[in-house]
Parts: C-alpha cells; structure tokens; sequence
C-alpha cells in the first residue's frame, strides 16, 4: 500500500536506490515548498511494512481548481519488476484518486541509448521499460529532441575517473590553453551572497527562476555542503606577462619569416608571414588590453556556474558567461576547472542537456558543440510520461489548451 513517508525516512530509503538522484530528496523537495508546491513523500510497503519504492511527488493546481502531480525524474522502483511496477501503479493511482489529483507527471532517469561523440549509437536493455509503462496505461509524451519537457531527454556525462584534457576535441583543448594564456582564474566560494555575483551570468536563460530562487537553491543545498559556487575572474598581470612573452616569441618568428620571404616569395611562404602577421596582431592586442585594464577591478567576474554536488555525480545545474569577454573563452575555462576540481572526489560530471538532434542545422548547435568537446557520453533517457488518473478532465485540459500553458516552456 501506499503511505505518507517523514524526509527523514524518504531519504534512508532514496539515497541508497540504483535510481538515487537529487531531484528525489528531501532536500529538493524543501527547495519546491519555497518555490509554491505541496509535497508528499510517498512510500510503497509490502505486508512486511517493507519499503520496496518511493517517490517525492509536487503538487501544483491549474486554474486553483486541478491538481495534477510530478514526480521529478521518476519513481525511484525496480521497473525491470514487472509484478512490483504493477502493483505500485494501482497503489498510486487508488491514492491520487483520493486526493483528487487528475494525473501524475514522471521523467524516469532511466537511459535507453547511449552516443558516444561520433553519434554512434547502443541500445541499453532499459529500452525493454517501455513497452511495461505503456502495458500498464502510462502515456509517453512526444519525444522531445530539444528542451519542450521538463527535464532534458538528452543529457551529456563526462566519466572523471578518465578525465584528461588530451582527450578533449582540439577546439576545446586550444579555448583551454588561450583561457589559461590570458590570465583567467577560478574562485570556488560558499556564500549566499555570490549568488548576486553568478545570477548576472544567467538570469536571461531561467525567465521563470529569479534570483531568490537561486538563494533557496544553494542556502538549502549548501547546509549539508552539496552544493558549490564557481566564479570566473581576469589576473591581469598574468594576462600581461603572457601576452608579451607570446608576442615577444612570435615576432622573432615573424622577423624570420619575413627573412626568409624575401628569398623566396613561395605560396606556402606568404601564408605562413600571414598567419604569424595575424597572431602578432592577436598578441599586441592582448597587450594592449591587459595593460590598459591593469589597475581596474581585479575583483570583476566575467563568468559563473552553480554546482551540486550528490552521491557519486556532480551536476552543473547552470553556468553563463560576459559576452563582452566571450574572446577569453570563460566558459571553456570554467568547465575544465570544474572537471579538475572534483575529478578525484566524483565519478561523473553531468553537463546537463543537449539536443537529440546532432545536425549541424540544430538550432543548438553551438551548445551541442561546446558540450561534446569534453568528450562526454551522450545518453537518451525513456522520456516523459503522464499517468492519468482522470480522463475526462485530463481530456478536457488538453482540448482547452490549458494543459499545454501550464507545461509550456519559455
């Protein structure tokens, strides 16, 4: 039967699940009280009084008259158990229908393909859930191949265990070593009042999520030290004794090159004066501007990322960059420091979402390209479903269009 778990309980159970996620802890759950949901913290008992699956559902209402629940990253059960996926459906459904909820949101955080960053692509035995969800009435929702659901569908994950910059794709490894060139440090700090700092970074990509939002997120996540912030600044004297000594070195090559040009003025000799021409220009210029900004504020931040840290993985939950400082390469730089941070404390690192579509017509195509650069793992997850429990209204929302305002994402 289905009953009503304390945090406390619902965490010793969730937090040693083969589907542990952060999203499906009490910790979560507190941030969405303070973001306007009823929360519930369900447990699945056998006769036994055995916990055998749980679930942090939120509430929410639609027009204040219907309540629909969600279930963020799914029901943490066996859903290989075909008797125990069954029975804890009834459960569930008998205990939604009395409290009047209409339907039951769920993104399982279960993989069913795997890319690596060729594209090509395996089959996991996961995929076989799907036909189980759809036998027992879960509706799957449309496979989203950008950002339409609530959580990505595609998601890149990168195994620290072999982390290594040589094995990064040589756009990324040169971003990298100019990021480094040009005097850009890492700051990881712990104070609620950073949150000020990193929120100029993303506040235009979470419209829905200001800044208290944010302030919850890391006060609540930060009691038990699971969550970071990084924060991106400009050491200008390094900025300045790199760029003089590249410059220097270069326009010794150039001097050479020039040299050797006028003996002879071969095609492959005037790219090469060209391209060294190019880059003394490139260094001059970073001269100039470490010099000028020298004795401005060496306190400025020009990039950020909030981090959560839980179990074995570390999640980059969002990150964002000046892009006046874009030519420094912040973000780049920002994600490898991340990497190098936590690489001998954590297995994995998740990236958080990427495209299902790998064209390069994607309309994120940029972010898929900076993402695949680390050389992560692509997995697909099964997707979004709705176990309804009231057709006739869930029907009826549908046809009014106020299900889709309500999931509709900005």
């Amino acid at each position: 039967m289905i009953c009503e778990l304390t945090p406390q309980e619902f965490d010793r159970f969730a937090i040693n699940h083969e589907l542990a996620n952060y999203y499906q802890s009490s910790y979560y759950g507190n941030l969405m009280i303070k973001s306007g949901y009823t929360i519930k913290y369900l447990g699945y008992k056998n006769k036994h009084s055995e916990i055998k699956a749980a679930t942090l559902i939120l509430i929410k209402k639609i027009k204040k008259i219907f309540k629909y629940a969600y279930a963020p990253k799914g029901f943490l059960i066996d859903y290989k158990n075909d008797k125990l996926l069954e029975d804890f459906t009834k459960a569930i459904i008998k205990y939604a229908k009395t409290e009047k909820i209409l339907f039951i949101k769920l993104n399982p955080e279960i993989p069913t393909y795997r890319y690596n960053t060729s594209y090509k692509k395996k089959q996991l035995s996961n995929i076989s859930i799907i036909d189980k969800l759809d036998n027992l009435g879960y509706i799957h929702l449309k496979n989203n191949l950008y950002f339409e659901s609530m959580q990505p569908r595609f998601n890149a994950i990168l195994d620290l265990k072999n982390y290594s910059v040589d094995n990064f794709a040589k756009n990324n490894r040169n971003k990298i070593n100019n990021a480094n060139r040009k005097g850009l440090e890492i700051e990881v700090v712990n104070s609620e009042s950073n949150i000020k700092d990193l929120y100029k970074f993303i506040e235009f990509k979470k419209k829905r999520r200001d800044l208290l939002y944010y302030k919850n997120y890391f006060s609540i996540f930060n009691k038990d030290n699971y969550a970071d912030i990084f924060l991106v600044k400009i050491n200008y004297n390094t900025y300045l004794e790199n760029s003089k000594k590249v410059f220097e070195e270069e326009e010794e090559i150039n001097q050479k090159l020039t040299e050797k040009l006028f003996k002879n003025n071969s095609l492959e000799n005037i790219k090469k004066k060209m391209d060294s021409d190019r880059k003394l220009q490139s260094y001059k210029n970073d001269v100039i501007n470490a010099t000028y900004n020298i004795n401005k504020d060496p306190n400025k931040y020009i990039a950020g990322a909030f981090v959560i840290k839980y179990l074995n993985r570390v999640h980059i939950v969002i990150s964002g960059y000046s892009e006046i400082y874009g030519s420094l390469n912040p973000n780049y730089f920002l994600h490898n420091e991340i990497f190098k941070y936590y690489k001998d404390k954590y297995d994995y690192v998740d990236l958080n979402g990427v495209t299902g579509d790998f064209s390069n017509t994607n309309p994120y195509y940029g972010l898929n390209k900076f993402k695949f650069g680390f050389n992560p793992y692509i997995y697909e997850f099964i997707g979004e479903y709705d176990l309804v429990i009231n057709k006739r209204i869930y029907d009826f929302l549908i046809t009014t269009n106020q299900l889709q305002k309500e999931f509709k994402k900005d």
